[in-house]
């Protein structure tokens, strides 16, 4: 074993190690003098661009946050007046507003964050050639990965931009219709006539009928006896329709006048009337049930009859002729006529031994 003498340097060597140390000490101390204004400079752009990029992006998220705000508190002054429930809906500004409010912070945020990232990394001296081709290829591979959601999102970004419809309308979106209950990116919530939700996505639906903007029209055909006077019907139908117009809540409904448009069609046994009417939307059906109810009682005073799909009762045929019951006489009647002869019967053969007279 050697003795723990050995084991220490010898006094050649100790001049060689500590000059190698002091040389290793002084070219770091040289590196360092040498960068260290590159690295503060480094360091404050870092610095400087994260500062900046966190900056931006409170005060685009604030401007977006107060412009939603004032935006709501606009719809809800409105609500109150006389027609604020039927030009502007809160809730459809709000969920509307939000949504736009939400896509537009998201986007800000990944836009001024991404490129204070790709900056920062630009700063660090890193090449960025390959994360953005990794960037690129990872992209397309969700994106072809992830093509319903995707579709679904920019579907319900542009609905919503472009306020194809909105919470309290009625749609017909195709593969379901009701009114609209809630707006998302991704997917749109009906409660159908009879009550039940519906989920549709936003990437499903081709094409959407809003029954809830601009005007409606409600549409009446009546049939009548064809013998009916046409400017009675005019006249009973205009009464009818003025004094529909000057009563509340018929008087709001309605957004024109009750138009008698003619004869529809005229049959032997009937003719159609048809009378519309520019109404407010969504209450088409319910001006329709009144206008039909105040002609049917406005006819029945005027003595004018409203007639179905079969005749009247007091238009039914005439009673037959007695006489038609009657058969017509025979030719067998007279036991003389050639008829009668050759239906006689035939009578049976003569008995033995009986003379026969032969002509």
């Amino acid at each position: 074993m050697p003795s723990p003498a050995t084991l220490l340097p010898l006094a050649d060597d100790i001049p060689t190690t500590t000059g190698a140390a002091t040389e290793s000490v002084t070219n770091a101390a040289d590196f360092i003098q040498k960068n260290w204004a590159d690295w503060l400079a480094m360091g404050l752009r870092i610095l400087l661009i994260l500062v900046i990029a966190f900056a931006m992006r409170s005060v685009i998220r604030k401007s977006l946050t107060k412009l939603i705000s004032r935006m709501n508190r606009g719809a809800e002054a409105v609500e109150g007046t006389a027609l604020g429930g039927l030009l502007v809906n809160a809730e459809r500004r709000r969920q509307r507003s939000e949504a736009i409010g939400s896509v537009l912070r998201s986007v800000a945020s990944f836009l001024i964050l991404g490129t204070a990232v790709l900056m920062v990394l630009s700063q660090l001296r890193i090449d960025l050639a390959p994360l953005l081709a990794s960037a690129g290829v990872a992209g397309v591979a969700i994106g072809f990965g992830a093509r319903n959601l995707v579709t679904d999102f920019l579907s319900g970004v542009f609905m919503i931009l472009e306020d194809q419809y909105g919470v309290g309308d009625k749609i017909d979106a195709g593969v379901a219709s009701g009114e609209v209950v809630e707006v998302g990116l991704r997917v749109t919530k009906l409660r159908g006539d009879n009550g039940e939700i519906w989920y549709v996505r936003n990437g499903e639906i081709k094409r959407i009928g809003n029954l809830s903007q601009g005007w409606a029209t409600a549409g009446v055909a009546v049939q009548v006896k064809p013998t009916e006077s046409l400017s009675q019907l005019r006249e009973v139908v205009q009464q009818v329709a003025d004094g529909m117009a000057k009563e509340s809540p018929w008087d709001e409904r309605l957004w024109g006048p009750v138009e008698v448009l003619g004869l529809d069609e005229v049959l032997l046994a009937s003719m159609t009337v048809k009378v519309s009417a520019k109404t407010m939307p969504g209450q088409q059906l319910a001006v329709e049930r009144e206008l039909r109810w105040r002609i049917k009682e406005a006819f029945d005073a005027a003595g004018i009859g409203i007639i179905g799909g079969l005749p009247a009762a007091d238009d039914a045929e005439e009673a037959a002729d007695p006489a038609a019951a009657v058969a017509p006489p025979s030719a067998l009647a007279n036991p003389a006529s050639a008829q009668s002869l050759a239906t006689s019967p035939i009578p049976p053969p003569a008995a033995p031994g009986t003379p026969r007279i032969t002509k």
